[in-house]
């Protein structure tokens, strides 16, 4: 099979450097974007007279075969071809002869790879988004079936504050939001189409960039060819963005592998993302959290390895490049395949109601509550502070609680107590009396609760 670019090569390639620059083994899934862009830069060259009509029409139909076939797996590949471009180009003018030789008019590999990767990012862009709302749809579903039920806040992994439950499940919809917001930012950038900058230079002939552009539905034409036919910043930033996805997957998984433990139990794992041990019979481990909490690292890896990718190269294209597709598509695949299951395990998970509320009381939850309550009697913020913590110490040296102290116990720290103190007490009252814009107070969370749902409807 002969090289595209074989024709001033007087011997023919060392089978070792075949292997050694192949892409085909990772590249061929872009065959779908492949053709788009071919198919969309026939139309044009029809356009402007540079092929027929009826040329251009019979390239795209052979490129629709090709891609049938290549989808149905009839397709054969070789590493003697190097990539995806080759393969289709290569087929197609065994197919039809002089008129595909005359489909890579006016543009170079350099333009029509950055244009398939692209195209593929955006794809992918768009469904993440599907899928990050899937699992936001999968957070707010359980505020209702969850209301009322109250967790112990955290900070440092110590008790803090008491929340409604539905104050949680909204925080990870507020990190998946700001994930899909950057995600959409970024598809900004991805969206400039770089087909017609050909190798670094343009063309000298009278292709219309913007027509390929608007067939391929980007929003704009990259304005320098030098520039786009070597830049990878939006493939940074995409992984970049998907290295935030997987440490808010993260995180969620860290925690309810936490609650998940018999010292916590605050959490029961549906059986189908649980496994066992084999030798420990009674064991049921989270290990679907933990391998996506694992496999964070394998996506958080891209960002750097573009990074060094491209820090030491010389403008424009450089054979590097090729590697780029290894970690966008391992960050890719890796984020997809967890979002895919995410939603199931929100889900399908049961708080442990009882023995939630069995401890609830422990930690001192309403201390803060009651430092405010004196804050609202004019106590200035580090006395009531002070005040409440000397309470605290005498509760923790009695065994008792605050909202276990008498009228006259407490009076006796701070004589602007009254009857009405018990209203803040208790870590049930201490979460009601949570009042401020975006709290975790049973009013605020409602608030939040119907936002969502109107905003995912």
């Amino acid at each position: 099979m002969a090289k595209a670019w074989g024709g001033r090569f007087q011997q023919a390639t060392d089978s070792r450097v075949e292997s050694f620059t192949e892409s085909i083994s990772f590249d061929q899934r872009l065959f779908e974007v492949d053709v788009q862009g071919s198919q969309a830069h026939a139309k044009m060259l029809a356009a402007v007279g540079l092929i027929t009509e009826q040329e251009s029409r019979l390239i795209c139909e052979t490129l629709d075969q090709i891609r049938q076939e290549i989808a149905e797996g009839r397709f054969p590949f070789s590493a003697e071809l190097e990539d995806i471009h080759m393969h289709i180009e290569s087929a197609l003018i065994a197919r039809i002869g002089d008129v595909g030789r005359k489909l890579h008019t006016g543009r170079s590999r350099n333009d029509q790879v950055s244009t398939d990767l692209k195209l593929y990012v955006r794809r992918a862009i768009d469904e993440l988004d599907g899928l990050l709302e899937d699992l936001q749809k999968a957070f707010v579903g359980r505020c209702d079936q969850d209301a009322g039920v109250i967790l112990p806040g955290y900070t440092h992994l110590q008790r803090a504050q008491p929340v409604a439950a539905a104050h949680y499940w909204l925080a990870y919809c507020e990190k998946f939001q700001r994930d899909r917001e950057r995600l959409a930012d970024c598809r900004k950038r991805v969206n400039i189409s770089p087909l017609g900058a050909a190798a670094l230079a343009g063309s000298s002939l009278p292709i219309d960039r913007h027509m390929t552009a608007n067939l391929l539905q980007f929003d704009s034409v990259a304005a320098n060819s030098l520039d786009v036919s070597s830049d990878r910043d939006y493939l940074v930033e995409f992984v970049f963005c998907l290295s935030l996805v997987s440490a808010h997957l993260s995180t969620w998984c860290e925690e309810w592998i936490i609650w998940f433990t018999t010292e916590f139990g605050f959490l029961r794992l549906p059986d189908a993302y649980t496994t066992g041990s084999s030798i420990m019979p009674q064991k049921r481990n989270p290990d679907v959290l933990e391998l996506i909490r694992g496999k964070t690292a394998r996506v958080m890896a891209a960002v750097p390895q573009l990074l060094i990718l491209l820090k030491s190269l010389p403008m424009a294209y450089n054979r590097d490049l090729q590697e780029d597709k290894l970690a966008m598509f391992a960050a890719f695949d890796t984020i997809k395949v967890c979002l895919e299951l995410a939603p199931a395990v929100v889900a399908g998970a049961e708080l442990k109601v009882d023995q939630i509320q069995s401890r609830l009381e422990d930690g001192f939850l309403d201390a803060t509550a009651l430092m405010e309550y004196l804050i609202r009697k004019g106590v200035p913020m580090r006395s009531g502070h002070e005040t409440v913590g000397q309470l605290v110490a005498r509760c923790e040296g009695t065994g008792s609680r605050l909202a276990d102290l008498t009228l006259a116990e407490l009076q006796n720290s701070c004589s602007v107590i009254t009857e009405d103190v018990y209203q803040v007490l208790g870590a049930a009252n201490a979460m009601r009396a949570l009042c401020s814009y975006g709290s975790g107070g049973e009013a605020s969370v409602l608030q939040r609760v119907n936002e969502w749902k109107k905003r995912l409807s």
